[in-house]
């Protein structure tokens, strides 16, 4: 990965949605909407808070999550699309139905 996200900015690649219904419709890419999940890539340091300490960001690299459809900026490396997102533009992090059992 040749970007490094400063402060409380994310690196996350878009997880494609399936292209065809469960009945067996292909969608078209013009017909289909941006998925609005992703992968984190990168995470930087964090946000320096008014009294100088650094805010952690609680997502880390490998961790799925969810942002809004219009979040972030998109940028292109080496042919890959990537989104820049700050921290609070994630809605949401996907767990796996494994980690959720463990939790409860």
């Amino acid at each position: 990965m040749k970007l490094r996200p400063l402060n409380d900015r994310i690196i996350v690649k878009r997880i494609e949605a399936s292209r065809t219904t469960a009945s067996g419709i292909v969608i078209p890419d013009t017909a289909s909407e941006k998925p609005v999940q992703g992968e984190v890539i990168a995470v930087g340091p964090g946000k320096t808070l008014d009294n100088g300490n650094l805010r952690v960001p609680a997502v880390k690299a490998g961790d799925r999550v969810l942002f809004s459809t219009y979040a972030g900026q998109t940028v292109k490396l080496d042919g890959e699309e990537y989104l820049v997102v700050r921290e609070d533009e994630v809605l949401a992090i996907i767990e796996a139905a494994a980690d959720l059992k463990k939790a409860a």
